[in-house]
């Protein structure tokens, strides 16, 4: 015998989004932002990897790995998509650059004008400028393909 408040229950939980967490365990993206561009790369027919090169950078005395997002192996451009662009993510993001110059690492941001931090007027964008980064806006860029 089956209970019709459990199918109901069944059928709301299908027909709800999936959260972050949840797209993230199905598909393996850790963002909305990654499965976005994921998706664009999948409509243009686009080849990529996804988080499958490691590169190596030292942090003072420490050698650590960093994981771009996206490769696209035709273009040879490394994508980082970022909601949140943090103080420890921009250092990281310094430290590969120096350690990796001839390597085109490129950001995709949810809003590029967001502040760096609370008290600081430089945004996302400026810093990518200040240091070198292509960056872009979502959706992805056309000519990035």
């Amino acid at each position: 015998m089956s209970n019709p408040y459990l199918k109901r229950q069944q059928k709301r939980r299908a027909s709800k989004p999936l959260t972050s967490n949840e797209v993230g365990l199905r598909y393996g993206f850790r963002s909305g932002l990654e499965e976005r561009i994921a998706s664009e790369l999948q409509t243009e027919s686009v080849e990529f990897e996804f988080e499958e090169t490691k590169l190596e950078y030292t942090k003072p005395q420490k050698v650590h790995t960093y994981t771009p997002d996206f490769y696209l192996p035709k273009q040879q451009i490394f994508i980082e998509t970022k909601g949140l662009f943090t103080s420890a993510d921009r250092q990281k993001m310094r430290l590969v650059k120096e350690q990796h110059p001839d390597l085109d690492i490129r950001f995709i941001f949810n809003y590029s004008k967001s502040r760096i931090s609370k008290k600081s007027k430089t945004t996302y964008g400026m810093w990518c400028d200040k240091y070198g980064f292509p960056y872009a806006d979502k959706p992805l860029p056309q000519e990035w393909l």
